[in-house]
């Protein structure tokens, strides 16, 4: 990886408007360029840019398809609800209903385990610890992991039997060993939701038993997805576990993408009302892509259509590195200064998720005061850099002074105004 050059791209002259209170210059730095490009991934390199890549999947019979939103234009899917986002950036590659309430299902195990994680993160529960079971969870029905009546479970097997085995028993067992109740637990599943900005979501039990009133959108299933990955990555491998055993019985993880090899994790789920749905993350080349889709007819549906829109993710989009933070953008002229010019510095990193080709459509300018008056100091805001033209909303990050330059003495000043009136400045 290499750091930009310094200014970043040789600037095209400038243009100059008046405003009511002084001259402002807009430099362009790139239009239709690549020198402001720091990094592109590896993998990203020859690969063949297509609408929709099939992936090696064993066929299945023609399924009605719906357009979706993309940052590269429609893209069909069956999926009745989607959401693709890029780990790294937050940009959202692709979108069908993705604020609607929908059925979870068991995708309501991810904000389950988020509230244990938690309580593990806190102190307040240990991977060790054995929890008792009621009658309750022995007689919770749908998928289980079959723990004993009156037994006691360790939570890193609860834990296992949840993710994997998508066990309603052992999510009774952890949220009343926990919160001394489900209702008690749930509220605290609602209260972490809203924490996080689940704006569409709304939890009535710990295993996403169909009842009237609980609910979730796929964008708030993707967002509870980054946040298992970023707050607790010391649990994520949870996720990842192919097959779990307990009493003796040996249950494949539901989730066929962590089973085929293509995803590392998390959660599938299926209802009557709300379909076969899957959320998963997959990592390609440092990128990684977190995918929540619902509402499919199959559970070989779901598989299928999950890893083609993986495929589609990793093919059409790379995250470009436009600029390091405390990288020199450009010069601006300084009247009266000590020095002629000022660097004029990026304030952050500015990476992307944008559509290969990108490079042909966006547009970056500066655009400060001109010229500075001195005296400047170090890290006085000067300007901003405007990042346009990439599908998503214009960027502007602040640029601010790299150098102090102090103002001319009076010997100075003279010199340069008598230098002006000869036509030497």
């Amino acid at each position: 990886m290499t750091d930009p050059v310094t200014p970043v791209v040789a600037a095209r002259p400038a243009g100059t408007y008046r405003t009511k209170d002084a001259m402002h210059t807009r430099r362009f730095l790139l239009a239709g360029a690549t020198s402001l490009l720091v990094s592109t991934p590896a993998w990203a390199a020859g690969r063949r840019r297509h609408p929709a890549a099939a992936a090696p999947v064993a066929a299945e019979p023609a399924i009605p398809s719906s357009p979706a939103n993309s940052l590269i234009g429609p893209i069909d899917t069956i999926a009745r609800w989607a959401c693709i986002v890029d780990y790294t950036t937050g940009a959202v590659l692709l979108e069908k209903a993705a604020d609607e309430r929908m059925p979870p299902s068991s995708l309501t195990k991810m904000m389950t385990a988020y509230v244990v994680f938690g309580m593990l993160r806190a102190g307040r529960l240990t991977l060790e610890q054995t929890l008792p079971v009621s009658e309750k969870a022995w007689r919770m029905q749908g998928s289980k992991m079959f723990v004993p009546l009156n037994g006691s479970v360790a939570v890193s097997d609860l834990i296992q039997g949840m993710v994997i085995q998508s066990g309603n028993d052992a999510c009774i067992v952890l949220a009343e060993g926990i919160a001394g109740s489900e209702d008690q637990f749930v509220s605290m599943m609602n209260a972490q939701a809203a924490q996080l900005g689940m704006t569409n979501s709304h939890f009535l039990n710990a295993t996403g038993w169909p009842m009237d009133g609980h609910y979730m959108s796929a964008r708030d299933v993707a967002t509870i997805a980054m946040h298992l990955i970023h707050d607790f990555p010391e649990y994520y491998h949870f996720f990842s576990e192919r097959s779990f055993t307990y009493n003796r019985i040996a249950q494949e993880n539901r989730n066929a993408l962590v089973v085929r090899g293509v995803a590392d994790g998390l959660k599938t789920g299926h209802t009557d009302a709300g379909g076969f749905g899957l959320c998963a993350s997959a990592e390609r080349g440092g990128n990684r892509v977190v995918m929540a889709i619902n509402g499919l007819p199959s559970s070989n549906a779901r598989a299928n259509e999950g890893e083609r829109l993986f495929e589609w993710s990793f093919v059409n989009f790379e995250n470009a590195t436009l600029i390091r933070n405390g990288a020199v953008v450009d010069n601006a002229p300084v009247w009266l200064g000590q020095a002629p010019t000022v660097p004029l510095v990026a304030t952050r990193d500015v990476t992307l998720t944008l559509p290969h080709g990108w490079q042909n459509r966006v547009h970056v300018s500066v655009d400060y005061r001109s010229p500075v008056p001195a005296p400047v100091t170090a890290g006085q805001a000067l300007g901003e850099m405007v990042i346009a033209n990439t599908g998503l909303a214009e960027i502007r990050i602040p640029l601010v002074a790299g150098a102090a330059v102090p103002r001319l003495g009076l010997m100075g000043r003279a010199s340069a105004v008598l230098g002006r009136k000869l036509g030497h400045g």
